[in-house]
């Protein structure tokens, strides 16, 4: 028998909202190309597929429609939520390649579950001049719009991204890329997406995420990249641990989210925060 997909929508509290993920809450037994078949066939940017190893403990794997994801936020913040209303909420752990993800199941003021993820330890990377121009260059973007005091780099909490802060939010809504050509890029480079970003405050941004490695142009909710957004402006001194930041996402395509990322001054891991909600029941 096929197992049961469930379907959510993450970062966001309308199903018309937020980054849409495919949950498989038992995936024993499936096989790789079996999952790959399932992720392709529900067509969203990833589906999480959990195979449950104690209580509240979870072996977890991410498929787009392509191919294997090292780890993705959204999905599992859909998959957290999806447990929280079945079994009420709690402290799970999901366990990636690279290591342990805690999450954390609440129900807020308003009644909503919340899942809180709690990333990797992070690193944030130095990239050439000769990389930013080919980036841009892909992207159709000019030096001038950057942002001179946000300069790139390479940020990872569970996936590399390639951090690029827009000089105004005019560039950041004109989004026109080279998709075959940013795929070849971002795949020798090992990126997950690349994190385009404009600064509307201290502590509130915009960010737009192409995500052409996994067959979609763009996601409208990236909680891997907000992980490794907050990690990139520890370690540029652009805010002061402990800061909550709020980015806003998916606005430009029609599919509005919210993050909030909690950077924390003693320890380097990063808190990424949001709602889930179903989109059709299963």
């Amino acid at each position: 028998m096929a197992p049961a997909v469930l379907r959510y929508s993450a970062f966001t509290d309308s199903p018309e909202g937020g980054n849409p993920a495919g949950v498989v809450l038992d995936a024993r037994g499936l096989s790789d190309d079996e999952m790959l078949a399932i992720a392709a066939e529900v067509g969203y940017s990833e589906t999480a597929f959990l195979a449950p190893r104690a209580e509240g403990a979870y072996d977890v794997r991410y498929f787009s429609p392509l191919a294997e994801v090292p780890f993705c936020g959204h999905a599992t913040v859909a998959a957290a939520v999806a447990i929280a209303e079945r079994e009420g909420p709690a402290d799970l752990v999901f366990t990636i390649g690279s290591g342990d993800v805690p999450v954390r199941t609440r129900v807020d003021d308003a009644g909503a579950v919340t899942a809180t993820l709690t990333s990797v330890a992070p690193y944030v990377e130095d990239v050439s001049a000769e990389e930013v121009r080919r980036a841009t260059g892909l992207l159709g973007w000019d030096p001038s719009d950057l942002d001179d005091a946000f300069p790139p780099r390479i940020a990872y909490a569970g996936v590399r991204h390639l951090i690029l802060v827009a000089a105004t939010r005019e560039r950041l809504a004109a989004l026109d890329y080279d998709f075959e050509g940013l795929k070849a890029y971002m795949l020798e480079r090992d990126l997950t997406t690349v994190d385009l970003v404009w600064p509307a405050g201290p502590l509130t941004f915009y960010a737009r995420d192409p995500f052409p490695v996994g067959g979609v142009v763009e996601d409208p909710a990236t909680g891997a990249a907000a992980a490794a957004f907050g990690a990139y402006l520890r370690e540029l001194g652009a805010i002061e641990p402990p800061a909550r930041l709020t980015v806003f996402q998916g606005q430009d395509m029609g599919r509005p989210s919210e993050l909030l990322v909690d950077v924390a001054a003693d320890r380097p891991e990063i808190r990424v925060t949001g709602r889930a909600v179903v989109i059709d029941a299963q």
